[in-house]
């Protein structure tokens, strides 16, 4: 197993952390750090470069995995990151707060049922879970994931949602490698097929890699298949919209048909706009929840987990973790990118990003506008 980070610049660390001017009260007390690794166990994690143009790495048995973060108005630590994305431009991504996309390369073939993604918590909640919590679930169910199943007041705490119809976004890419299938005995003699050899030659996972991965922080993953992901799609009457998509895969039947192929590229795109991480709240329709007055101790982190239901294994953990205290002091001071002073601050080339961005849309659209999001319902 392995993990690195690739960025084609990094920055300096600050003085001093910020001070946030929008964030209530209870908020201002705390720091957020997104941390990623392959098992639960935070010793072998790393720091997620939130908003930063900087691709995370995790290589396992099971999988390549690129992943990268946004929050927008992010005030967290380290605290050199950028604290938006030009992700939050995009037309798509106008009203969303925050953002986990991955683009990754199964090593062997995962049951499209058997994936699975949400929040797990290694200790009870359920003396945490502030009044109202109930109601909230049954709108996130009704309005957000209807395939969402869970039991918040079990000793072990779990939220999941089978990934084919979680993920906002799925596009299905080309079979990047081709694992060399076993011969039988009497094949053995025969003269390989030039497809044979090229699976020969890529018999060894170790030497794969993720294409395009160092731009992979400034892809914008949108819906649909590369190559001969559109014949994936089409063959399983997959939809090509983002909503179409979702509503096939609620039916069990239609994800045991599915399969992530081992040698071929997924990219996914998972976020929304009802969970703010600038002042900590759950913002659902006709719902508002602070859910930093329930924060102690024991129940200062949200964990997402990608893993398989049928045979427990972890694919990727990424953990937002709120800091204060002591311990929020400690790491404020010593977690930050390595130091490069050629290179330009990370918050520097983000904004730059931006600006460019802006500019390319008002030679798009003329003197018709994208949608702001005072125009987002």
């Amino acid at each position: 197993m392995s993990h690195e980070t690739s960025s084609p610049t990094s920055s300096n660390p600050p003085d001093e952390l910020p001070s946030p001017t929008t964030k209530n009260k209870h908020a201002q007390n705390y720091r957020l750090r997104v941390t990623a690794g392959l098992s639960y166990d935070t010793g072998t994690h790393v720091v997620v470069p939130v908003n930063a143009p900087q691709t995370l790495h995790l290589d396992s048995d099971h999988m390549l995995l690129s992943i990268a973060v946004r929050i927008k108005k992010f005030t967290g630590l380290p605290a050199s990151l950028p604290t938006t994305s030009p992700y939050f431009t995009h037309p798509l991504h106008l009203s969303d707060q925050y953002s986990i996309s991955f683009s990754f390369i199964p090593k062997a073939d995962i049951p499209g049922n058997d994936l699975i993604f949400g929040n797990n918590f290694d200790r009870p909640i359920r003396d945490r879970l502030p009044p109202g919590f109930n109601q909230a679930f049954k709108i996130v169910k009704w309005f957000i994931d209807p395939g969402l199943e869970g039991d918040p007041y079990a000793d072990r705490p779990y939220l999941y949602g089978p990934a084919l119809s979680s993920w906002n976004i799925l596009r299905i890419g080309e079979k990047i490698f081709e694992p060399q299938k076993s011969k039988s005995h009497g094949d053995a003699e025969e003269e390989d097929s030039p497809s044979t050899k090229e699976a020969e030659q890529t018999e060894d996972t170790d030497a794969w890699e993720i294409p395009n991965v160092e731009s992979f922080h400034e892809t914008i993953v949108e819906e649909g298949a590369e190559g001969s992901g559109a014949e994936v799609r089409s063959t399983l009457s997959i939809p090509p919209d983002s909503s179409g998509r979702k509503r096939h895969f609620l039916t069990e039947s239609n994800r045991e048909k599915f399969i992530f192929e081992a040698g071929r590229l997924y990219q996914s795109d998972f976020g929304n706009s009802y969970l703010d991480f600038n002042d900590f709240s759950l913002k659902l329709p006709g719902f508002r929840l602070d859910v930093i007055k329930y924060v102690d101790e024991k129940t200062h982190e949200l964990r997402y987990v990608l893993k398989n239901r049928t045979t427990d294994d972890i694919y990727a953990v990424v953990l937002f973790s709120l800091l204060f205290g002591d311990e929020r002091d400690e790491i404020g001071q010593r977690d930050h990118p390595p130091l490069d002073e050629e290179a330009p601050k990370a918050e520097e080339a983000v904004t730059e990003k931006i600006d460019n961005t802006s500019r390319a849309e008002d030679l798009e659209f003329g003197d018709e506008k994208p949608p702001g999001e005072d125009d987002v319902d």
